[in-house]
């Protein structure tokens, strides 16, 4: 994934800018301050903050740092055998209590010597089956595989809602996979403004983070051409707004959106000569203001 660069006032401005850009959350992508802001007299910004962003690449646990973390945890796990095999013997009594016995009382018979039994040898603390799975997990997920991953869940959930659907993948760029599922009155997975999509593709990343937590590039995933809409809708919408702010000359807010209709709205108003856009505001509330200029 390629590295954006942006600027601010402060340095959550310029992180903020850069998630626009990138449309994902702060805990899908990594930053690199390159500069930090600097304020001059009367409180006035100088030098402004300027990072470097880019969607977070999970690389796999180096195997030899891996063989090391299981080595240890059997040796803890393994029972000492020093400890078993000791000879238990009653402990000798003190001269004081061997005195004060009567003379005419029977002395106690001597208790034999018991060896404790050796405990089994459980050998590693896990199964075999469980360190071949933690390989798999450790290792990167190729994004086709993904893909297939995030495919068969899809068609697991068509079948237990009982929806009719075929699940399809499509290659957006290098970095970025998309499943598609397509059918008739899906719109139960879409929901209101499209909420139980935003809740599906979740899952699906879960579901793929399962298999491995090294995972590279992105997951997205689209229902009855919901997003495809969506798109093409708010394509139109920051053109007639842009047109609205040539007119007037004046700044105009939109209502708040998700990280992925922000780089929508930015990247169509990017395209349009005298206007330029910025976004304030916190999540969930944080929107999109177009300017002039």
């Amino acid at each position: 994934m390629e590295w954006v660069e942006t600027t601010g006032k402060t340095l959550a401005e310029a992180k903020d800018a850069a998630l626009d850009l990138l449309g994902v959350d702060d805990d899908d992508a990594e930053f690199e301050v390159v500069d930090e802001a600097k304020m001059g007299l009367f409180g006035r910004v100088r030098v402004e903050a300027r990072v470097r962003a880019r969607v977070r690449p999970t690389s796999p646990r180096p195997k030899e740092e891996r063989r090391d973390r299981r080595r240890r945890a059997a040796t803890s796990a393994r029972p000492s055998r020093e400890t078993n095999e000791t000879d238990v013997v009653d402990p000798p009594r003190a001269p004081e209590q061997e005195a004060s016995v009567p003379a005419d009382r029977p002395s106690r018979p001597a208790r034999p010597v018991r060896a404790a039994r050796p405990g089994p040898d459980r050998g590693p603390s896990r199964p075999t089956e469980d360190r071949e799975r933690d390989e798999m997990i450790a290792e990167a997920l190729p994004l086709a595989e993904q893909g297939a991953q995030a495919g068969t869940f899809l068609e697991g959930l068509l079948q237990v809602f009982a929806l009719e659907g075929e699940v399809a993948l499509r290659e957006i760029d290098e970095d970025t996979i998309e499943a598609v599922v397509t059918g008739d009155d899906l719109g139960l997975l879409i929901g209101p403004k499209g909420a139980t999509l935003s809740a599906v593709q979740d899952l699906a990343r879960t579901v793929v983070q399962r298999h491995s937590v090294a995972r590279t590039g992105r997951l997205l995933v689209d229902i009855s051409g919901y997003r495809q809409r969506r798109r093409e809708a708010l394509e139109r919408f920051t053109r007639q707004v842009a047109d609205a702010v040539l007119e007037s000359g004046e700044p105009t807010a939109l209502e708040p959106m998700t990280p992925a209709d922000r780089k929508v709205v930015h990247d169509t108003a990017n395209t349009i000569d005298g206007v330029r856009t910025t976004s304030e505001g916190e999540e969930p509330r944080r929107r999109v203001v177009v300017l002039p200029g």
